[in-house]
């Protein structure tokens, strides 16, 4: 026996491992961290393909192959190529039936030859004139024949995908089979119209015309979509030429259909279709700029393909509210870029599905958000960022050992000494007096006994983590985003959250954004969040709440840290409106000077993050500094988490 190995081709590979879905989140999140919001940052994750997976397509890729595809479609040829090549046989059969009449002397000849001249220019017409004509030449009969077979062909074929090759060879039988084809289908519609067929009407359909479709639709919706996307296409063919051409063509079609004797049933059929998909594009015209002449049957298949790359394109776009990856068809997907396509859009939406599956996503509302578990995976992310560019030598605990029965056990004991407050770690304990042999025969109960003495006593040693009050007030004005660094303020919102929830969880931590006015942000919505398109830089507000904060929690060490790029410009009035005023009004900075006070009496040092160089924003920065006693740092933006979280775990060493 011989076996031959090669690359598997037939769909996805059978043995690669199941995707890790964190892996898809890391790479939203890097969006996210640089200033996305979930939505897009999915979007675009699904449009560059997933991460690791360079055989698997995204959506770019795939409208990439949609448009060239669309391209090669409008370069293909022109749409009157039926009309060009009836106009040309119908001019050899009159120039054949001449040849004949020329050399007889008599005056039906000149009669004939009379009528000839005056058939009309109109190509339906003339083929109208001619078809009662009794023709001398017998190749010129041939030649006429060879027209209306043409026609035939062409014009069925145009409504029904495979006719064209059924009827290629004249024959009356096939066309009554056709006749009484489309009676059947006619009948079978209007069945299914009063509520009557059943699947059982549809396969004894197909088991008697089943080789007129191609398609092999399994049911009566999938040929109703089949021949109503070529019904519509057709129509879109006649609405793309000019005036004159699409005359003279819809004039052959009837013509042609009413000497078949089809044209009440296709007129039944047009409109039972049209009835049931009105959504199609059926007058759209389209513009198609090859030079090679189309033939009728060609020309409407290349419209129908255009229809399907046009609304393919719409749906892999995903631009528009609520887009999801399951609007689009992959029977589209299918018929345009083939089976391998499929294969890469259900990779998408499996991860798209997965990410809501296992809790990272949520629709709310047409809306996309992230989960808690998934902004703590963000903020995990964001505290890798800022700890990657710290040196190992700068980072810290806030640890402070021999705290006694209150503090936190570290999983080490020590010898007892005089004073200890500590827990008796028992096991050690008696293990020490076994050791030194401590142990006493055994009473009548069965008992046996350790002596311990001074020596052998163990305590579990403790540490007690200062607990502290962290306020975090960014700035979430329209100037963060217009000078680039809303991004990395997010990111270092995110950083911290997660530090203290990993390292510090005793923490009382709050951030609190502020604009024209400020508000706690809750921990879930820091990843999703965007700046305000508002006026003013209300930091006599954030520094309330925070006030706020602090004051619940009177035994915790006060940390303030303020992110910013622009000095107050708004104040809270006693009515509770915010008041905007540029430049800042004397009254605005007052009061924000009094929070600051107020801090300052709290212990709270206010240590800011000037995220921009000007003059009034130094000014204000340098009083408040000289006021409180806390430091002013000018960080770039790219290291603006770096300096918080750095400057918190100083501050909490200090403590």
């Amino acid at each position: 026996m011989a076996f031959r190995y090669g690359e598997y081709h037939d769909g996805p590979d059978p043995l690669a491992p199941p995707y890790d879905v964190r892996a898809a989140l890391d790479e939203m999140g890097d969006a996210i961290l640089s200033g996305s919001t979930p939505v897009h940052a999915l979007r675009d994750l699904l449009k560059r393909g997933l991460p690791g997976t360079q055989d698997r397509r995204g959506l770019d890729d795939m409208l990439r192959e949609v448009r060239r595809r669309r391209r090669d479609l409008r370069e293909r040829g022109r749409l009157d190529g039926t009309l060009e090549k009836a106009r040309a046989l119908l001019d050899k059969a009159i120039g054949q039936e001449r040849a004949e009449l020329f050399p007889d002397p008599s005056d039906d000849a000149r009669l004939r030859e009379a009528g000839l001249d005056a058939l009309p220019d109109d190509t339906a017409s003339a083929i109208q004139e001619l078809s009662t004509y009794e023709w001398r030449s017998s190749a010129a009969r041939q030649t006429f024949e060879e027209l209306r077979d043409l026609l035939r062909r062409e014009v069925l074929d145009s409504q029904f995908r495979g006719l064209r090759d059924a009827l290629a060879n004249p024959d009356p039988e096939a066309m009554e089979r056709v006749r009484q084809m489309m009676s059947d289908l006619n009948d079978m519609l209007d069945k299914d119209a009063r509520g009557q067929h059943t699947q059982a009407d549809f396969d004894a359909f197909m088991g008697k015309y089943g080789d007129l479709f191609p398609e092999k639709p399994r049911n009566l919706e999938e040929l109703v979509d089949i021949l109503a996307r070529r019904a519509a296409a057709t129509q879109r063919m006649l609405a793309s030429m000019t005036p004159r051409q699409r005359e003279e063509l819809a004039n052959l079609i009837n013509q042609t259909l009413d000497q078949a004797g089809l044209s009440d049933e296709m007129r039944r059929l047009g409109e039972a279709l049209y009835a049931r998909r009105p959504d199609l594009a059926w007058n759209a015209p389209e513009r198609l700029t090859g030079e090679e002449p189309l033939a009728m049957g060609d020309a409407v298949t290349a419209l129908e393909e255009l229809a399907d790359l046009t609304q393919l394109e719409t749906a892999l776009r995903q631009d528009y509210p609520g887009a999801r990856l399951d609007d689009i068809d992959e029977a589209a997907v299918r018929r345009a870029l083939g089976r391998s396509a499929v294969d890469d859009l259900e990779a998408l939406k499996r991860i798209e599905r997965e990410l809501e599956e296992q809790g990272y996503l949520l629709r709310r509302r047409g809306k996309l958000e992230l989960t808690p578990k998934a902004v703590r995976r963000l903020g995990e992310t964001a505290l890798r960022r800022v700890f990657s560019s710290l040196d190992a030598g700068r980072r810290g605990d806030h640890d402070q050992h021999d705290a006694g029965s209150a503090g936190e056990l570290t999983g080490s004991s020590r010898p007892w000494r005089f004073g200890d407050e500590q827990p008796i770690d028992v096991v050690r304990t008696l293990v020490n007096g076994v050791r030194s042999g401590g142990i006493t025969p055994q009473d009548g109960a069965g008992a046996t006994a350790v002596r311990l003495s001074v020596d052998d006593f163990e305590v579990a040693e403790t540490e007690r983590r200062t607990a502290a009050a962290v306020c975090l007030l960014v700035d979430l004005s329209y100037s963060m985003a217009l000078r680039g660094t809303w991004a990395a303020a997010k990111q270092t919102a995110l950083a911290l959250q997660a530090l203290v929830a990993s390292k510090f969880p005793q923490d009382a931590v709050q951030i609190i954004g502020f604009s024209n006015y400020a508000r706690v942000l809750q921990p879930d919505e820091l990843a999703g969040l965007d700046w305000d398109m508002v006026q003013g830089t209300n930091l006599h507000h954030a520094l309330l709440i925070a006030g706020r904060h602090l004051d619940r929690h009177p035994d915790f060490e006060p940390v303030v840290l303020v992110v910013t790029d622009g000095e107050p410009t708004a104040h809270l009035m006693r009515n509770g409106r915010s008041a905007f005023e540029w430049p800042p009004s004397h009254e605005t900075l007052e009061l924000t000077l009094s929070e600051v006070d107020k801090m300052t009496r709290r212990r709270a040092t206010i240590n800011i993050f000037m995220l921009a160089a000007d003059d009034r924003l130094k000014e204000f920065v340098d009083e408040v500094a000289r006021r409180n006693g806390g430091r002013v740092f000018s960080p770039s933006a790219e290291r603006l988490g770096e300096y918080v979280v750095s400057d918190f775990l100083r501050l909490r060493r200090a403590r």
